[in-house]
């Protein structure tokens, strides 16, 4: 029996397959019909987060979109049009668009073929393109520092609180900005100095705070939240003005505000501060498991990327201060 579904998400799905029949950007029925039950599945399987789920329907809605305009439909593919297609992609976003856009395919296919939807599977005969791991852009010790500190700047007092005590947890545990926001007040254990983090399929894990951080919270807890949540009731640690569960996109937003205030240019992601944690924390000698755990990857190799981000630091360093770099 497929899960319950969100009613927003049902509604925004009967909209899109109601347009279907003369938008010729929207697959037809059938293709929709698949795509929903393959999630369901999916999510059923994995537990996978609503991120992710999303980031499946607006990959294959692209292709069933891309297959239509040229007469076919998505059990009707084979792998040279898959091929074409994902080439298509590549010239107009970039390889690893692609290559995430056939990674969907991969598992989309395996689901089609074991229940009888597609004789053959398509994507097994397509092999993904290898792609170069880029660094993840990070900050320095004095950049968070100064971010950090940005929020003391607010004019009100109760959000200030509230915003570096999430700027503190999130680079004091090396949260995805989805796990910071979905915080739980049950959660949090500031006597003993951790809090239980639920990540990506549901998998938990305890992290550390440290001082910074733990004091920061109390802080808020006891000073901002509850002049912020008034008489209302809500289990989320963050909460805005209206008692209300933070968002993740309003903590971007009030991120860029203050990045902006701390002099920090581009564009700052709440990830870089997660990429910060892992990368100060391998610069000052911790192990690289000690490091996979805390982040929550199920896999090392992910980590691994983090032992190139120090190498880079210390050829740097060689090269500013050795007198032959």
């Amino acid at each position: 029996m497929n899960a319950p579904r969100d009613a927003g998400a049902e509604r925004a799905a009967g909209t899109n397959r109601a347009a279907g029949a003369n938008h010729p950007d929207i697959p037809d029925l059938p293709d929709l019909q698949l795509v929903d039950e393959f999630l369901d599945a999916a999510w059923l399987q994995s537990g996978l987060s609503d991120n992710t789920l999303a980031a499946y329907r607006s990959d294959l809605r692209k292709f069933a979109a891309w297959l239509q305009a040229r007469g076919r439909a998505l059990t009707t593919v084979d792998a040279p049009q898959l091929r074409a297609y994902l080439s298509d992609r590549a010239a107009l976003q970039s390889a690893r668009s692609a290559a995430r856009a056939l990674s969907t395919c991969k598992r989309f296919y395996r689901y089609a073929a074991a229940a009888g939807v597609v004789a053959r599977d398509p994507a097994a005969e397509v092999a993904a393109p290898a792609l170069g791991r880029a660094l993840p852009a990070t900050l320095s010790e004095s950049e968070v520092e100064r971010l950090l500190d940005a929020p003391a700047a607010n004019p009100n007092p109760a959000l200030g609180l509230r915003d570096r005590a999430m700027l503190e947890t999130l680079y004091a545990a090396g949260l995805r900005v989805s796990e910071l926001v979905n915080l739980r007040l049950d959660h949090l254990d500031l006597d003993a100095g951790v809090c239980r983090v639920l990540g990506k399929g549901g998998k938990e894990r305890l992290v550390p705070l440290g001082e910074a951080a733990i004091d920061h919270l109390r802080r808020y807890l006891d000073q901002a939240r509850p002049d912020l949540i008034k008489q209302r009731q809500s289990p989320a640690v963050f909460v805005t003005r209206s008692g209300r569960a933070l968002t993740r996109q309003g903590f971007w937003r009030n991120l860029r505000r203050y990045a902006r205030a701390a002099g920090i240019g581009g564009d700052l992601s709440p990830h870089r501060l997660r990429h910060a944690f892992a990368t100060h924390l391998i610069n000052h000698g911790a192990d690289l498991r000690s490091v996979q755990m805390l982040l929550g990857h199920s896999s090392l190799s992910t980590t691994q990327i983090y032992t190139h981000v120090a190498g880079e630091r210390l050829k740097s360093l060689h090269r500013r201060h050795h007198p032959r770099g």
